[in-house]
């Protein structure tokens, strides 16, 4: 009877010791897909990596003038035409349609710390605006981009 004891202790560690590898075995397969995970995760943050050398401001053709009719709430649109000088100065004329308004302004633009925004600060006009390629986007006076179903009009376009 001692001998089926001593036999079945050896079985009980034997199978015990299968059961442990097994696990070890699982965690190591675990942490290693977990491990290429964060490398696959952190690859694809490092491509995300803005790029802080090439802006609108020193990589695009920005100077020039813009045309668009942007949205107005009492009238069909206002023929908006801007003109970004190379000095950092800006013309801006805005005819209102249906409506014997115009505004004119000029004054100095700033661009905004990202390169990509300029933003025109005359007597009347105190406006955002992204600079894309051959294309000027209104921004909100926080500087966001305008949603909704009128946000395509709201793009001005270069002229040649």
């Amino acid at each position: 009877m001692t001998k089926i004891n001593t036999l079945m202790k050896y079985l009980w560690l034997f199978s015990g010791s299968i059961a442990l590898m097994s696990f070890g075995a699982c965690t190591s397969n675990a942490n290693k897909q977990l491990e290429s995970k964060d490398s696959v995760e952190t690859t694809a943050l490092d491509s995300q990596v803005t790029d802080t050398v090439h802006t609108s401001q020193n990589s695009l053709d920005w100077n020039g003038t813009y045309k668009g009719v942007i949205p107005c709430a009492d009238c069909p649109g206002i023929e908006t035409t801007v003109v970004l000088n190379p000095d950092l100065t800006f013309t801006y004329t805005g005819v209102y349609q249906e409506r014997d308004t115009k505004v004119e302004d000029t004054g100095k633009f700033m661009w905004h710390n990202n390169g990509s925004v300029v933003h025109l600060m005359g007597k009347n006009v105190n406006m955002k605006l992204k600079v894309g390629e051959n294309q000027l986007i209104s921004l909100d006076q926080e500087g966001n981009p305008i949603e909704g179903p009128l946000k395509d009009h709201y793009i001005l376009t270069k002229e040649n």
